[in-house]
């Protein structure tokens, strides 16, 4: 599959982005004894992050928009499309020099008369370990040049599902409780692993088998969500719906998967 412009735009920028967060990295070991700790640094490799993907996108694609975690929405010309991006998904792993993080970049298409539509291209790129997965609509979902699909297996029973566990002040523990204690029962394993984009592109790859979490927000699912549907995997909200996105509610994995999972999710809910 010959990669398309866009996708080759936004890698480069993912790795120019990408260089500095590994170099980065490398310092957050020798911060961790210091006085004043680690945080305001990989505050600073955040920010500098998202203005080199920023300023390469910008120049790659001038009059986008661009809605980010840190800089938040910056209007770009009407009709274009946007960028949503996450310059450093998982920056408590990096903090802690736990080599699971990730910069996603999404492409979102503007809707005829207003707001916006359909994600149509999508990048998940993991610095550490240099993987990129990428997708675009009607294309597939690929890893660098190899197709990517979602994992054959149907029964729970062999099934390890990925999630986010609420933390201080972020989630809701009691709604997580409940559903971990139907979900957990039934399936082979549960991992928290710390970064949403690279959970979904682990379900695009069939590394994990299926996914669920809430409270996520859309540059942390919007490149992930495309790669698990070109990979052939759903991903709805708890109830089963289309209304992910807006319900902040996220299942995803197989068909076969995705149906259990979130039958165990919503009856989980049902029942409390």
């Amino acid at each position: 599959m010959a990669i398309s412009g866009i996708i080759t735009v936004m890698e480069r920028a993912a790795r120019k982005a990408g260089t500095k967060l590994r170099r980065d990295f490398g310092e957050i070991e020798h911060l961790q004894v210091s006085q004043k700790g680690p945080a305001d640094f990989v505050s600073k490799a955040d920010q500098a992050a998202e203005r080199t993907l920023y300023d390469e996108l910008t120049h790659a694609r001038p009059g986008w928009g661009f809605l980010m975690e840190e800089a938040g929405e910056i209007e770009g010309e009407p009709g274009k499309p946007r960028f949503i991006i996450d310059p450093l998904d998982g920056t408590s792993n990096f903090l802690h020099a736990i080599p699971q993080f990730a910069i996603s970049i999404a492409v979102q298409e503007p809707k005829l008369g207003g707001g916006w539509g359909d994600v149509t291209a999508a990048l998940v790129y993991q610095p550490v370990t240099d993987e990129s997965y990428w997708a675009e609509r009607g294309r597939g979902a690929w890893l660098h040049d190899r197709r990517l699909r979602v994992a054959s297996r149907r029964q729970l029973s062999e099934c390890l599902i990925a999630t986010g566990i609420p933390f201080m002040g972020h989630g809701d523990m009691a709604q997580w409780s409940r559903i971990f204690g139907a979900v957990a029962p039934e399936v082979a394993g549960i991992r928290r692993f710390g970064a949403a984009s690279l959970d979904l592109a682990w379900v695009a790859a069939g590394r994990f088998d299926g996914f669920w979490e809430s409270q996520l927000n859309i540059w942390d699912v919007a490149a992930g969500m495309l790669l698990v549907r070109e990979a052939g995997g759903f991903v709805s909200d708890f109830r089963g719906g289309d209304r992910a996105i807006e319900r902040s509610e996220f299942i995803a994995g197989s068909g076969a998967v995705h149906s259990k999972l979130q039958k165990l999710v919503a009856g989980a809910l049902r029942n409390a």
